[in-house]
């Protein structure tokens, strides 16, 4: 039987409710805005999972997270009236605690999300505690202390309301850069963490593919047809948007079968918490079949994503046109096969018209027809369908201009379209769009690629904004006429850069700015378990530069290493700090919309702190490592920052060849190239000693969820192409979208990176010693050729870490900021500078 509280700390409850209540600031929008928003909250709370259902879900999580104290927590669901009309959690001392063995501490939540986020809450600000993904250091909970003597919380109790409704999370992407090969004991880590974080909107794209091959099949379109339709485990995303068909495929039925039984389980328990799974919709892209099939259809054909030479047999999609009849018809039945197969909906879809693709007519009656017609899709199959999508597309390419972009926004009726405003942490478009013209949006991080748009395609690169992440929710909220309804993380893929995810998860609970100097200084402290003043010292610094990037420019990873330059040297500029590269090839950025650039232009790295003062916070990883050298965390972010460093010095080196190359010294550049690949391996001997940073288990994974091995076949190619050329080739031709998902992964360095840098020093070499220009093309088909090999080779990579990764980070830092003949040899003349030129 559940115990129950005295009436007299009932009564200090509700009056503590209704203290805080009304002292929390609100948003100025109102929410008798959007009358269809209301309906849909009622629908969720009317829907959802009891709150039976819900405790449990919560409690699994205490459970799996931490076993030792099942005992010492209670959950409950409460109703919105005891949140004051919001969505809240409240932590208590439970009044029946009467020592260990007893529930210690009660916490209150209008469902199992709320709940979770209050235990989370509860083990970061009260136990020191902190919780990332695995890769990046996982969970450090030695800081709890034992059942029975857990910290006490204020006498009043704590009160979290929600200051917006809903919290978001993903990327249409994020699916095939991070999510590709998970089983269902990942994904459960991963619901469990969504909860923990507060987040009740998450996108579920899982197996949808099946849901698409028997909507087609009512139209007499066969496995074999949807063969060149659907793309490889690892590009499922983009066949999905319309970029592109075929490449990776074909899918086996197997592949389908096993996906959807994911999506089932993955559903469920985003239900049991009382998440609000947000399932896609019919957004006109069809396969070519259909169109033969219905040869008087009004079908458009897509221009040309990224493929070499627009080879067809990957790009230039077919779109279904919006006036066509077949339209609403198909978007209709998918999402009532959606329903029918998984029994529920949260009635949020999400749909994204033209996502890296140009319409093919700017004429606003004409994207006003084709957004009504998308709507009127979804709401065919679910009456109370809402419509939500990325705003990517207003960032990414200027055809949408004013016009186009009020046309598309007020083709559905005002609250039944979310807009995620993907780049708000640095561009916000609604500043700039007038609210999104009164459409109500997501402010959220896009951790993905230009500047603040956070990660993309699950690279690595130390970065992040974190001011702009401790005021930007806070102020568009509060702004005039506000029509936000969430906060929300979209990066392209996870599992790096942990410090940006723990700040943005919290912000879906402030009210006010968050004070960042103090936030900081006890960042450490829960990460690592103890306080230790160098650390903290060491935090302050990469607040101040690499999590300070102010300059808005594009942030995709490309360090030479994992990026190398496809050019002829002497395109490459070598005055000033670091490159001055040429022209930005595919960077799918919004100051460079380019559907295909040239082989011969490439972007240069992305530099926006002083690299001399980041070296002097790895001294202090470095000095006061070992007081907490047995924290997984603080590995994984030492070799990060170690990674961080060497690989800027890096770029440096590689400039210095180039350098030696323009004035024909042959014997420093010969000892600058073999100085360059030695940093690759040792970077590789450093990143094998953690395992967020191996590249075996992406291709174990892979593997893992194949049934035969033709399948391990097709699988391993996928993961591997993914991270190498990604997209199509000729001999000469590199992939316009190469290095795009770059990764410093132990092994890839070792086995791809080197050797492919060591064929263009050979070229560079040779054509010194023969006193002839650079054997441009000569150097791609060699590169091409190496690429192409290591995708379809079988090589097993090791999946578990080797080597200690403080000893490997002090040796490499002494190797290369402390040996004095090296300085001399670069012209440099301290440790600091040779890291900062």
């Amino acid at each position: 039987m559940r115990p129950s509280s005295s009436p007299a700390s009932r009564l200090l409850t509700l009056l503590l409710f209704v203290v805080i209540a009304c002292a929390v600031p609100v948003a100025r929008c109102s929410d008798r805005w959007f009358p269809h928003l209301d309906r849909v909250r009622e629908l969720h709370r009317r829907e959802g999972s009891s709150p039976a259902e819900q405790e449990a879900a919560a409690r699994g999580l205490l459970e799996r997270l931490l076993p030792s104290h099942s005992a010492s927590f209670e959950f409950r669901v409460i109703s919105t009236e005891q949140c004051g009309g919001k969505a809240c959690f409240i932590i208590i001392n439970h009044p029946l605690f009467d020592g260990e063995g007893t529930p210690e501490i009660l916490i209150r939540g209008v469902g199992g999300v709320e709940i979770s986020a209050g235990f989370h809450w509860y083990l970061k600000h009260y136990c020191a505690a902190h919780i990332s993904w695995y890769k990046t250091g996982g969970a450090q909970l030695s800081s709890i202390p034992h059942p029975g003597s857990l910290p006490r919380v204020p006498a009043g109790g704590v009160f979290i309301q929600r200051p917006v409704d809903w919290s978001y999370y993903q990327n249409a992407v994020t699916s095939s850069y991070s999510f590709a090969w998970w089983n269902w004991e990942r994904w459960e880590k991963e619901i469990d963490w969504m909860a923990l974080q507060g987040i009740n909107l998450p996108l579920a794209f899982t197996g949808q593919e099946s849901i698409w091959q028997r909507v087609f099949q009512r139209y007499n379109i066969s496995k074999s047809d949807l063969d060149d339709f659907f793309g490889g485990p690892a590009f499922l995303s983009w066949s999905r948007m319309a970029n592109m068909h075929g490449w990776g495929g074909p899918l086996p039925q197997t592949w389908l079968d096993d996906q959807l039984a994911l999506q089932k389980k993955i559903l469920s328990r985003m239900y049991a918490f009382g998440m609000f799974p947000v399932l896609p919709a019919f957004s006109g892209n069809i396969p070519a079949a259909l169109k033969s099939k219905f040869p008087s259809a009004k079908v458009t054909h897509l221009g040309n994503w990224f493929t070499v030479d627009s080879n067809p047999r990957w790009c230039c999609t077919y779109l279904l046109d919006a006036s066509d009849p077949l339209f609403i018809e198909i978007g209709k039945l998918f999402i009532e096969e959606q329903i029918r197969e998984y029994g529920r909906t949260s009635h949020i879809y999400n749909c994204d018209t033209f996502d890296e693709n140009t319409p093919p007519l700017s004429d606003p009656n004409y994207i006003s027809s084709l957004g009504a017609a998308t709507f009127r899709g979804m709401q065919s199959g679910d009456d109370d369908a809402v419509w939500l999508m990325q705003g990517w597309l207003f960032t990414y390419d200027p055809f949408w201009e004013p016009p186009q972009m009020k046309a598309l926004l007020h083709s559905v009726p005002v609250g039944r379209m979310i807009v995620l405003d993907l780049y708000a942490e640095v561009k916000p478009v609604w500043i700039n769009s007038d609210q999104f013209y009164g459409v109500p949006y997501i402010w959220k991080v896009l951790f993905f690629f230009l500047c603040m748009l956070h990660n993309f395609a699950a690279d690595f690169e130390m970065y992040g904004v974190l001011d702009a992440l401790a005021s930007g929710p806070i102020d568009a909220r509060l702004s005039d006429n506000s029509t936000m309804v969430g906060v929300g993380i979209s990066m392209e893929g996870i599992e790096q850069n942990p410090i940006v995810y723990d700040l943005m998860s919290e912000m879906a609970f402030h009210h006010r700015r968050v004070n960042l100097q103090v936030w900081v200084e006890t960042y450490p402290t829960r990460r690592y378990g103890k306080p230790v003043k160098g650390l903290q010292d060491a935090w302050r610094i990469l607040y101040q530069t690499l999590y300070n990037c102010t300059d808005g420019k594009n942030d995709k990873n490309r360090d030479v290493i994992v990026a190398f330059p496809d050019v002829e040297p002497f395109v490459i500029q070598t005055q000033g700090l670091y490159m001055s590269y040429g022209k930005p090839y595919s960077t799918r950025s919004p100051k460079n919309y380019v559907k295909g650039t040239s082989n011969d232009a490439y972007e240069h790295p992305h530099l926006w702190y002083n690299t001399s003062v980041v070296v002097h916070a790895l001294e202090l990883f470095l000095q006061y490592g070992d007081e907490v050298s047995d924290s997984n965390t603080f590995r994984y972010d030492l070799v990060d920052l170690t990674r961080q460093v060497l690989a800027k010095y890096a770029n440096d080196v590689f400039i210095k060849i180039i350098k030696s190359y323009k004035s024909n010294s042959t014997n420093q550049m010969t000892t600058l190239c073999q100085h360059f690949l030695g940093i690759v391996n040792d970077l590789d001997t450093l990143l094998a000693s953690h395992e967020g940073f191996l590249l075996g288990p992406w291709l174990e994974n892979a593997k893992g969820l194949a049934r035969d091995r033709k399948q391990e076949i097709q699988y391993e190619w996928n993961a591997r192409t993914q991270i190498t050329m990604w997209f199509d080739n000729t001999e000469t031709k590199a992939s316009l979208l190469r290095d795009y998902a770059n990764k410093y992964w132990s092994g890839l360095l070792r086995d791809y990176y080197g050797p492919r840098a060591a064929i263009y020093f050979k070229h560079l070499l040779q054509s010194m010693e023969k006193n002839e220009p650079f054997a441009l093309e000569e150097w791609r088909r060699e590169w091409i050729s190496l690429t192409n090999n290591w995708q379809s080779d079988r090589k097993v990579f090791a999946t578990t870490a080797t080597g200690d990764a403080l000893n490997i980070s002090r040796s490499l830092y002494m190797k290369y900021f402390g040996n004095a003949d090296l300085l001399q040899l670069e012209g440099t003349s301290s440790p600091g500078e040779s890291a900062s030129l």
